[in-house]
């Protein structure tokens, strides 16, 4: 991995010539990704972000947390104790310089020794699940850093409206897999990473997936083809 990602962060936090990330996935073209909008504040956020935000309590873990954007305003605003967590090296150095106290570089499925009372998946938390194939590791893996009456809040988009329709309403989606799989490319300044698997899903497939690994799961909020999931255990 390039970090790519983290590489953007960090040249924006420094002021040290920043550019737009570049982002393409394999159903739409290229699509810019201006730095600043990993560092909004609460205001500048959408409503997905700030409901989950206000509904987080306790002890937080934010999973892929980037820039650490929502971390900051539940630190900080809201005084709770978080740990940010995402796999960029650059992402975490930044997160620590604007103040985190606790962040950590790990993958989630290798992170471990603590419990949360909030957990969060914001910016399609679902993505890094990857594939339908490879979610119940992932959603087990979450069960286990959950404490009892805890929450996982996690949101994502249902895609389906990106694909061409025939004069009956039906969809035209591509055969050999769900449609909500994206190959997944960053580009900035010149490189691009490896494409990723990005996983985008319907609620009623996430919700199906967290029956089958122990949750209970609600849709808190939504907004036309996005929503807020929240997830409990049975």
């Amino acid at each position: 991995m390039k970090d790519l990602m983290g590489r953007a962060i960090w040249d924006y936090y420094h002021n040290d010539n920043p550019e737009d990330l570049q982002t393409e996935t394999s159903i739409s073209e290229l699509d810019e990704l201006p730095v600043d909008y990993l560092f909004r504040d609460f205001e500048e956020m959408n409503d997905i972000e700030q409901k989950a935000l206000l509904l987080s309590e306790g002890k937080v873990l934010d999973i892929g947390a980037g820039a650490g954007s929502h971390s900051l305003y539940l630190q900080n605003e809201k005084n709770l104790e978080v740990t940010v967590l995402d796999i960029s090296p650059k992402s975490i150095e930044v997160c620590k310089l604007r103040g985190i106290k606790k962040a950590v570089c790990e993958n989630m499925l290798d992170f471990s020794g603590e419990t949360f009372d909030t957990i969060l998946l914001l910016m399609n938390g679902t993505g890094v699940f990857e594939s339908l194939a490879k979610i119940d590791p992932y959603l087990q893996k979450l069960h286990t850093l959950l404490n009892d009456g805890g929450q996982v809040l996690i949101d994502s988009t249902d895609i389906l409206y990106m694909f061409d329709r025939d004069k009956d309403g039906g969809v035209y989606i591509p055969a050999g897999g769900y449609y909500g799989e994206l190959e997944y490319v960053v580009h900035y300044k010149g490189e691009s990473e490896e494409p990723i698997t990005w996983l985008y899903l319907d609620f009623n497939t996430l919700k199906n997936a967290a029956q089958n690994n122990g949750f209970k799961i609600e849709r808190v909020f939504k907004d036309e083809d996005s929503y807020l999931a929240k997830l409990t255990k049975k």
